[in-house]
């Protein structure tokens, strides 16, 4: 069942990062946003979410403003004109993709290749999203981003365009380095990144920087609390760590995928440990053969394994407050008694292969029955 993607109603329920937003918002509020921003944070930060209330912000028909504590005027938005209705239903990103994907496979296969996916639920709002199945921010949507600010607003006050993720191809990225040069002054650039470090530093020096940082476990578990109170303490502290200071990623946690492939991830942890009969192993690696759900169930499972061993190695290295799986510990403190630092990068670089392995389409029932033979290979 697909989860409902809600707008927050206005800034001040934006979680975390106060000063970062508020900043943006007096920008707003004195016409000084820059043109060209990169809005920078892990996954689940909010870096999208914040791009479309400050999209709104500028849009915004009422243009209302509200007073800070030192009478600074803040940006904000009414939420229920035309242009913030329009610009708030991109917040369902994935659906709104999705269907753009669908529309595109219906389409003649010469036409299909020269098709980018573009989201555009304003006329004067542009979303750029990495175009499946690469998910890469390729040269097509961002020539089509270049045309269209050649032209002036048709509705709104601004021509606003939101690149949802860092990825480029490098023909796309250099050709994006004009328009961030001397972006027309109606037009806004918003780039979301979760490590500006991979951007061209061209595209870095071009563009203002917002870092969106991560926020306290125990604020985040008292959102959970609000927002999830069906879930037991004990699951709200797990996600919290998990979530790493995300507010996002926490609330639209899938806690029962996690649990299920974390017991897979420990199936695979104790054949290797200390469990001589395979056959559990063999039965649980055979669900993962095949299509296109067992390629997501396997995805789940190797993050799932990279968090395992990322608590080992907190572990091994003296910092149990660290271990995000604190449900585990007892489980986690007794394993990492059992192996040493070069196991576990030993163990590391296995999953990696693994997880490149995927990408090229090996077996994947395969490929995990073998990563357990090599978790078998203990280093003491």
């Amino acid at each position: 069942m697909a989860t409902t993607v809600l707008l927050p109603a206005g800034f001040n329920d934006f979680h975390g990062n106060t000063p970062a937003v508020e900043g943006l918002r007096m920008a707003i509020a004195a016409g000084r946003l820059p043109h060209s921003l990169i809005l920078a944070g892990p996954q689940g930060a909010g870096k999208y979410t914040l791009a479309l209330m400050l999209t709104m912000a500028l849009e915004c028909e009422r243009q209302p403003r509200e007073l800070w504590s030192t009478g600074q005027s803040l940006a904000t938005y009414c939420g229920v004109c035309r242009n913030c209705v329009r610009i708030g239903s991109a917040i369902a990103l994935d659906e709104l993709v999705a269907a753009a994907v669908a529309a595109r496979e219906e389409l003649r296969e010469t036409d299909k290749k020269e098709t980018r996916v573009l989201i555009q639920q304003h006329p004067d709002v542009l979303i750029v999203p990495p175009d499946p199945p690469q998910l890469l921010i390729k040269l097509g949507q961002v020539r089509t981003l270049i045309a269209a600010a050649q032209y002036v607003p048709a509705e709104a006050p601004r021509k606003v365009f939101v690149i949802t993720a860092g990825n480029f191809m490098k023909e796309a990225a250099n050709s994006l380095l004009k328009v961030l040069e001397e972006p027309p002054d109606y037009a806004h650039i918003i780039l979301c990144a979760e490590n500006p470090g991979e951007l061209l530093p061209t595209i870095r020096s071009r563009c203002a920087l917002v870092r969106l940082g991560a926020l306290p476990v125990e604020e985040l578990e008292m959102l959970l609390a609000d927002r999830r109170p069906e879930w037991q303490p004990r699951h709200r502290e797990l996600v919290a760590r998990l979530a790493q200071g995300a507010a996002g990623r926490a609330l639209n946690f899938d806690l029962e995928s996690y649990v299920a492939a974390r017991a897979d991830a420990l199936l695979l942890l104790r054949s290797g440990m200390d469990d001589p009969d395979h056959s559990a192993l063999f039965r649980m690696t055979e669900t993962y053969r095949a299509g296109a759900e067992g390629q997501t169930r396997t995805t789940v499972l190797l993050r799932t394994m990279g968090l395992l061993l990322e608590d080992l190695l907190l572990l091994c290295a003296g910092t149990p407050e660290r271990v995000r799986n604190v449900d585990l510990r007892a489980e986690l403190e007794r394993i990492s008694a059992a192996v040493s630092f070069e196991w576990i990068e030993r163990s590391s670089r296995g999953l990696d292969k693994v997880t490149s392995g995927m990408r090229r389409n090996l077996l994947r029932n395969l490929s995990l029955d073998a990563f357990a033979g090599q978790l078998a290979e203990k280093v003491q």
